[in-house]
């Protein structure tokens, strides 16, 4: 009898806790040094409708995939009211390497350095890159990790499809 009330306990709790959990995630206003060491927050540079964060490492070759693509998108939607925000997560060992990498990459949006994976972690984000895409009202509402031939597609898709409409 108590193993029956323990098991029902326990699917309460974990029901309970699956509610709580599918509320969406909220981005708070993170500030980190950009590479011209310069404080920059989340809040300053956020899109006015939408943000797409793309977590990166200069080790990651699906990274050096993405960002020209990530580029082009910028091109394409910035006039939308679109922002992309670049998140180096590359350690001690390897920071002096983002500065040159971005430049030798021509990235066109602003890149912030997270050399202790701060934000990365406190999202339980595992793979890089990883992109989010966030609203107005700062709640992520599409995650991506990985990126492979066709994924940019799937991106301008995530983008105009969370667009507001005129």
């Amino acid at each position: 009898m108590r193993l029956v009330i323990y098991l029902k306990i326990a699917v309460i709790m974990f029901l309970l806790n699956i509610n709580l959990n599918t509320k969406a995630q909220t981005i708070r206003n993170f500030e980190f040094r950009d590479i011209k060491n310069i404080n920059r927050n989340f809040y300053d540079l956020k899109g006015e409708n939408l943000t797409l964060i793309d977590f990166w490492a200069t080790w990651c070759s699906p990274c050096k995939k993405a960002i020209p693509e990530l580029n082009k998108i910028y091109d394409e939607y910035k006039d939308k009211g679109v922002e992309i925000i670049g998140i180096n997560c590359d350690g001690p060992r390897s920071i002096a390497k983002v500065a040159p990498f971005s430049k030798a990459l021509n990235i066109k949006y602003p890149v912030l350095i997270d050399m202790n994976s701060e934000l990365k972690n406190e999202l339980n984000l595992l793979n890089f890159p990883t992109l989010i895409l966030v609203n107005s009202d700062d709640k992520i509402i599409w995650i991506h990790e990985g990126y492979s031939s066709g994924d940019a597609e799937l991106i301008r898709n995530a983008i105009t499809k969370n667009l507001p409409t005129d």
